[in-house]
Protein backbone atom coordinates (compact mmCIF):
# COMPACT_ATOMS: atom_id res chain seq x y z
CA UNK A 1 0.00 0.00 0.00
CA UNK A 2 1.31 3.52 -1.11
CA UNK A 3 1.14 6.37 1.08
CA UNK A 4 1.28 8.61 -1.80
CA UNK A 5 -1.87 10.44 -3.51
CA UNK A 6 0.03 13.56 -4.15
CA UNK A 7 -1.21 14.64 -7.84
CA UNK A 8 -4.02 12.70 -7.35
CA UNK A 9 -7.38 14.26 -7.13
CA UNK A 10 -10.49 12.36 -4.89
CA UNK A 11 -13.85 12.78 -4.86
CA UNK A 12 -16.35 11.96 -1.51
CA UNK A 13 -19.73 12.02 -0.72
CA UNK A 14 -21.22 12.05 2.66
CA UNK A 15 -17.62 14.17 3.17
CA UNK A 16 -19.63 16.56 5.72
CA UNK A 17 -19.77 13.91 8.69
CA UNK A 18 -19.51 10.49 9.73
CA UNK A 19 -17.41 8.07 7.71
CA UNK A 20 -17.01 10.44 4.69
CA UNK A 21 -15.43 13.08 6.52
CA UNK A 22 -13.22 10.29 8.08
CA UNK A 23 -12.49 9.15 4.45
CA UNK A 24 -12.09 12.63 3.09
CA UNK A 25 -9.78 13.96 5.78
CA UNK A 26 -7.21 10.44 5.41
CA UNK A 27 -7.12 10.75 1.40
CA UNK A 28 -5.76 14.43 2.44
CA UNK A 29 -3.69 13.16 4.74
CA UNK A 30 -2.04 10.74 1.94
CA UNK A 31 -1.54 13.55 -0.44
CA UNK A 32 -4.70 13.72 -2.67
CA UNK A 33 -6.70 16.68 -3.81
CA UNK A 34 -10.35 16.41 -1.97
CA UNK A 35 -13.48 17.35 -3.55
CA UNK A 36 -16.39 16.55 -0.88
CA UNK A 37 -19.74 16.16 -1.83
CA UNK A 38 -22.99 16.65 0.67
CA UNK A 39 -26.29 18.09 0.80
CA UNK A 40 -25.58 20.67 3.90
CA UNK A 41 -23.53 23.36 2.41
CA UNK A 42 -22.34 24.76 6.08
CA UNK A 43 -21.35 21.20 7.57
CA UNK A 44 -19.46 20.26 3.90
CA UNK A 45 -17.75 23.86 4.23
CA UNK A 46 -16.54 23.37 7.65
CA UNK A 47 -15.72 19.59 7.10
CA UNK A 48 -13.45 20.76 3.82
CA UNK A 49 -12.00 23.68 5.71
CA UNK A 50 -10.44 21.02 8.12
CA UNK A 51 -9.02 18.89 5.98
CA UNK A 52 -7.98 21.44 3.58
CA UNK A 53 -10.66 20.36 0.46
CA UNK A 54 -13.14 21.50 -1.80
CA UNK A 55 -16.72 21.74 -1.20
CA UNK A 56 -18.99 21.16 -3.26
CA UNK A 57 -22.69 20.88 -2.15
CA UNK A 58 -25.19 18.64 -3.80
CA UNK A 59 -27.90 16.87 -2.36
CA UNK A 60 -27.44 13.65 -3.92
CA UNK A 61 -31.03 12.58 -4.14
CA UNK A 62 -30.96 15.20 -7.19
CA UNK A 63 -29.47 12.44 -9.24
CA UNK A 64 -30.06 14.08 -12.59
CA UNK A 65 -28.05 17.28 -11.39
CA UNK A 66 -25.18 15.23 -10.71
CA UNK A 67 -23.32 15.02 -14.21
CA UNK A 68 -23.40 18.03 -14.08
CA UNK A 69 -22.60 19.20 -10.84
CA UNK A 70 -18.83 17.48 -11.99
CA UNK A 71 -18.93 18.38 -15.42
CA UNK A 72 -15.45 18.99 -15.80
CA UNK A 73 -13.56 17.49 -13.05
CA UNK A 74 -10.92 14.85 -13.41
CA UNK A 75 -11.04 12.30 -10.55
CA UNK A 76 -8.60 9.63 -10.21
CA UNK A 77 -10.38 8.23 -6.87
CA UNK A 78 -14.19 8.03 -5.97
CA UNK A 79 -15.31 6.54 -2.90
CA UNK A 80 -19.66 6.55 -2.73
CA UNK A 81 -19.65 7.25 1.04
CA UNK A 82 -23.11 9.04 1.30
CA UNK A 83 -26.14 7.20 2.63
CA UNK A 84 -29.76 6.94 3.77
CA UNK A 85 -31.19 4.66 5.99
CA UNK A 86 -35.17 3.51 5.80
CA UNK A 87 -37.43 3.57 8.23
CA UNK A 88 -37.08 0.80 11.03
CA UNK A 89 -40.43 -0.89 10.64
CA UNK A 90 -39.96 -0.48 6.35
CA UNK A 91 -40.27 -4.19 5.90
CA UNK A 92 -40.61 -5.40 2.04
CA UNK A 93 -44.76 -5.40 1.91
CA UNK A 94 -45.18 -2.57 3.70
CA UNK A 95 -42.55 0.34 2.71
CA UNK A 96 -43.69 2.94 0.28
CA UNK A 97 -43.09 3.24 -3.15
CA UNK A 98 -41.86 7.14 -1.96
CA UNK A 99 -39.36 5.91 0.65
CA UNK A 100 -37.96 3.17 -1.57
CA UNK A 101 -37.23 5.62 -4.17
CA UNK A 102 -35.43 8.32 -1.48
CA UNK A 103 -33.41 5.45 -0.31
CA UNK A 104 -32.18 4.04 -3.74
CA UNK A 105 -31.72 7.60 -4.86
CA UNK A 106 -28.99 8.25 -2.67
CA UNK A 107 -27.80 4.34 -2.20
CA UNK A 108 -27.89 3.12 -5.54
CA UNK A 109 -28.76 5.84 -8.46
CA UNK A 110 -26.42 8.62 -6.80
CA UNK A 111 -23.68 6.13 -6.83
CA UNK A 112 -24.12 5.04 -10.81
CA UNK A 113 -24.41 8.69 -11.92
CA UNK A 114 -21.24 9.54 -9.96
CA UNK A 115 -19.43 6.45 -11.76
CA UNK A 116 -20.80 7.19 -15.42
CA UNK A 117 -19.55 10.60 -15.12
CA UNK A 118 -16.34 9.88 -13.63
CA UNK A 119 -14.44 6.61 -14.40
CA UNK A 120 -14.61 6.56 -18.34
CA UNK A 121 -11.67 9.42 -17.41
CA UNK A 122 -10.19 7.25 -15.37
CA UNK A 123 -10.34 4.55 -17.78
CA UNK A 124 -8.99 6.67 -20.18
CA UNK A 125 -5.96 7.73 -17.99
CA UNK A 126 -5.27 4.26 -16.72
CA UNK A 127 -5.55 4.98 -13.36
CA UNK A 128 -8.13 4.81 -10.75
CA UNK A 129 -9.78 3.74 -7.93
CA UNK A 130 -13.75 3.68 -7.16
CA UNK A 131 -15.27 2.05 -3.36
CA UNK A 132 -18.61 1.52 -2.62
CA UNK A 133 -19.15 2.16 1.06
CA UNK A 134 -21.64 -0.59 1.08
CA UNK A 135 -23.20 -2.21 4.51
CA UNK A 136 -23.41 -5.96 5.70
CA UNK A 137 -27.34 -5.56 6.01
CA UNK A 138 -27.00 -5.97 1.99
CA UNK A 139 -25.04 -8.98 1.69
CA UNK A 140 -27.06 -12.02 0.83
CA UNK A 141 -25.02 -14.17 2.84
CA UNK A 142 -24.58 -13.96 6.85
CA UNK A 143 -27.19 -11.01 8.22
CA UNK A 144 -27.81 -9.81 4.30
CA UNK A 145 -31.27 -9.45 3.02
CA UNK A 146 -32.73 -11.59 6.07
CA UNK A 147 -35.80 -9.82 6.34
CA UNK A 148 -36.51 -6.09 7.47
CA UNK A 149 -35.13 -2.13 6.47
CA UNK A 150 -36.24 -3.32 2.91
CA UNK A 151 -35.28 -0.37 1.08
CA UNK A 152 -31.95 0.02 2.55
CA UNK A 153 -30.86 -3.59 2.54
CA UNK A 154 -31.96 -3.71 -1.32
CA UNK A 155 -30.25 -0.96 -2.35
CA UNK A 156 -27.30 -1.71 -0.78
CA UNK A 157 -27.35 -5.06 -2.28
CA UNK A 158 -27.49 -3.58 -5.79
CA UNK A 159 -24.57 -1.32 -5.17
CA UNK A 160 -22.48 -4.73 -4.45
CA UNK A 161 -23.57 -5.88 -7.50
CA UNK A 162 -23.16 -2.91 -9.15
CA UNK A 163 -19.35 -2.72 -7.85
CA UNK A 164 -18.90 -6.24 -9.13
CA UNK A 165 -20.40 -5.89 -12.61
CA UNK A 166 -18.26 -2.37 -13.28
CA UNK A 167 -15.46 -4.62 -11.76
CA UNK A 168 -15.45 -7.16 -14.76
CA UNK A 169 -16.52 -4.58 -17.55
CA UNK A 170 -13.40 -2.49 -16.60
CA UNK A 171 -11.05 -6.19 -16.71
CA UNK A 172 -10.73 -6.70 -13.09
CA UNK A 173 -8.47 -3.88 -13.05
CA UNK A 174 -6.59 -4.31 -16.46
CA UNK A 175 -7.43 -0.82 -17.50
CA UNK A 176 -6.09 0.51 -14.38
CA UNK A 177 -8.99 1.20 -12.56
CA UNK A 178 -9.82 -0.57 -9.29
CA UNK A 179 -13.64 -0.68 -8.56
CA UNK A 180 -14.37 -2.36 -4.92
CA UNK A 181 -17.16 -2.61 -1.76
CA UNK A 182 -16.08 -2.50 2.18
CA UNK A 183 -18.35 -2.72 4.74
CA UNK A 184 -17.56 -0.68 7.62
CA UNK A 185 -19.40 -2.69 10.10
CA UNK A 186 -21.45 -0.68 13.01
CA UNK A 187 -20.12 2.40 13.83
CA UNK A 188 -20.44 5.17 15.90
CA UNK A 189 -21.71 7.67 13.43
CA UNK A 190 -25.09 9.41 13.11
CA UNK A 191 -26.51 6.96 11.83
CA UNK A 192 -24.78 3.97 13.12
CA UNK A 193 -25.73 5.65 16.75
CA UNK A 194 -23.17 6.36 19.65
CA UNK A 195 -23.42 3.07 21.50
CA UNK A 196 -22.42 1.27 18.18
CA UNK A 197 -19.37 -0.72 18.68
CA UNK A 198 -16.85 0.19 16.08
CA UNK A 199 -15.29 3.71 16.06
CA UNK A 200 -15.56 6.01 12.32
CA UNK A 201 -11.92 5.60 12.17
CA UNK A 202 -12.25 2.00 12.38
CA UNK A 203 -15.24 1.50 10.04
CA UNK A 204 -12.74 3.82 7.37
CA UNK A 205 -9.77 2.05 7.72
CA UNK A 206 -10.58 -0.34 4.81
CA UNK A 207 -12.12 2.03 2.39
CA UNK A 208 -8.84 4.13 2.83
CA UNK A 209 -7.14 0.78 2.21
CA UNK A 210 -8.47 0.25 -1.22
CA UNK A 211 -8.07 3.22 -2.46
CA UNK A 212 -4.03 3.24 -1.19
CA UNK A 213 -3.01 -0.18 -2.60
CA UNK A 214 -0.94 -0.02 -5.53
CA UNK A 215 -1.78 -1.84 -8.34
CA UNK A 216 -1.04 -2.01 -12.67
CA UNK A 217 -2.78 -2.55 -15.45
CA UNK A 218 -0.41 -5.81 -16.00
CA UNK A 219 -0.26 -7.05 -12.55
CA UNK A 220 -3.34 -5.44 -10.90
CA UNK A 221 -4.73 -6.02 -7.42
CA UNK A 222 -7.22 -8.23 -6.00
CA UNK A 223 -10.46 -6.19 -7.55
CA UNK A 224 -14.42 -6.28 -7.64
CA UNK A 225 -14.71 -7.45 -4.35
CA UNK A 226 -16.31 -7.06 -1.07
CA UNK A 227 -13.68 -6.52 2.05
CA UNK A 228 -14.32 -6.19 5.86
CA UNK A 229 -11.41 -5.04 7.95
CA UNK A 230 -8.99 -4.97 5.05
CA UNK A 231 -10.32 -8.89 4.34
CA UNK A 232 -12.61 -10.20 1.04
CA UNK A 233 -15.84 -11.81 2.68
CA UNK A 234 -18.68 -13.08 0.71
CA UNK A 235 -21.15 -10.85 -1.34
Amino acid sequence: MSPDLAGRTALVTGASRGLGREIAAGLAAAGASVIGMARDAAALSEAAASFGGRALPHDLADVDGIADRVDGLEVDVLVNAAAVMSSPRSKTLDASLAEWRDVRAVDLDAPLALVQALVPGMARRRWGRVVNVSACLGRLTGPGTAGGLAPYRVAKAGLNALTRNLAHELALGRRGVLVDATCPGHCRTDMGGPDAPRSIAEGADTALWLCLRDSTPSDPAPTGRLWEDRAEVPW
